[in-house]
């Protein structure tokens, strides 16, 4: 029973979440031989504000980018 969970920062359009969501569930099928009815897949959405790496988060480093 495969718990696939994704973290991923917020602005993707609900198409390639869908998108997401089917090609973690066909590799869960394809790798694992896990059945469809037992796979779960949560993809968590963060706010930019939220998600930090480096000490910098992706707010900040989309100001410092913008104002280059």
């Amino acid at each position: 029973m495969p718990l696939i969970d994704v973290s991923i920062a917020k602005g993707r359009s609900p198409q390639q979440l869908r998108a997401l969501i089917s090609a973690l569930h066909q590799a869960a099928e394809d790798t694992v031989d896990a059945a469809p009815e037992n796979i779960t897949v949560i993809v968590r959405e963060i706010e930019h504000e939220h998600w930090s790496r480096t000490n910098q988060t992706i707010a900040e480093r989309n100001n410092t980018q913008a104002t280059a």
